[in-house]
């Protein structure tokens, strides 16, 4: 693994918080640390009466559900649909690729960062581009090149340090509309075509999937003190990488 240069590698451009798992997404200027990610994220699962869960995979109108940062009282408010609550737990991180972190209900890891540049590169390729709220980052930065995230495994926001754990697997969530949830091919059938574990590691195990992003814990998470926050406009800088996506986790 190689020691990157202490410059700054790209920028904070974009922060995302998604307080139920898989409603919209709220854009924010800040936003601070918990154990289990950025405060609110991905804290409440819609789920029916018998317990079973709602996302995106299953109920694409979801995207369409827009909250406002909820306070302490906002589970209790919840009444968009009959026979529907909230529900909320924390649960470890897969501890193969991670140890002692945790989160609630993101699908694997406390954040996942993306970069404009790979956004870019992707929409290039596309026949219609699609907004970044398709892939539901919590980071976007900029100023990077395109897909160079992937080999990102020690990083530096704001004095917080940030470890790439794993590449994003992808499901059929960036496949949906965000704007009328209506799910189609693309950027999937695109992405097969370059950003396959085929592709990028193609001695390695096939498991049929497709990467884009990269999945965060940060160190500073697990300790007490004062207040940690990550903001727009805030440098990134890498501490660490890996020289290729064959060596970095996915």
């Amino acid at each position: 693994m190689a020691e990157a240069t202490r410059t700054e590698a790209a920028k904070v451009t974009s922060i995302f918080v998604y307080p139920i798992k898989s409603c919209r997404g709220i854009s924010v200027p800040q936003a601070p640390l918990a154990s289990t990610g950025f405060r609110w994220d991905r804290q409440w699962l819609v789920v029916n009466s018998k317990g079973r869960a709602y996302t995106q995979r299953v109920e694409p109108k979801l995207a369409l559900v827009q909250v406002e940062l909820p306070d302490e009282a906002f589970a209790e408010s919840w009444k968009p649909a009959k026979n529907s609550y909230l529900a909320s737990q924390i649960r470890p991180v897969e501890t193969e690729y991670a140890h002692g972190y945790n989160v609630m209900f993101p699908d694997g890891y406390p954040f996942l960062l993306l970069s404009q540049g790979s956004m870019d590169a992707l929409n290039k390729l596309l026949k219609e581009p699609i907004p970044v709220n398709r892939f539901r980052p919590n980071i976007l930065v900029d100023g990077c090149e395109p897909f160079v995230e992937d080999l990102w495994k020690e990083l530096r926001i704001n004095q917080l340090t940030f470890y790439g754990v794993k590449l994003c697997s992808r499901c059929k969530v960036p496949t949906i509309n965000q704007e009328n949830a209506v799910a189609g091919s693309e950027p999937t059938e695109t992405l097969v075509k370059f950003r396959s574990d085929r592709v990028l590691r193609p001695t390695g195990k096939q498991q049929g999937k497709v990467y884009f992003g990269q999945n965060l814990v940060c160190k500073d998470s697990l300790t007490g003190g004062k207040e940690k926050i990550i903001k727009v406009g805030d440098p990134v800088f890498v501490l660490k990488a890996v020289p290729s996506c064959a060596d970095a986790a996915a």
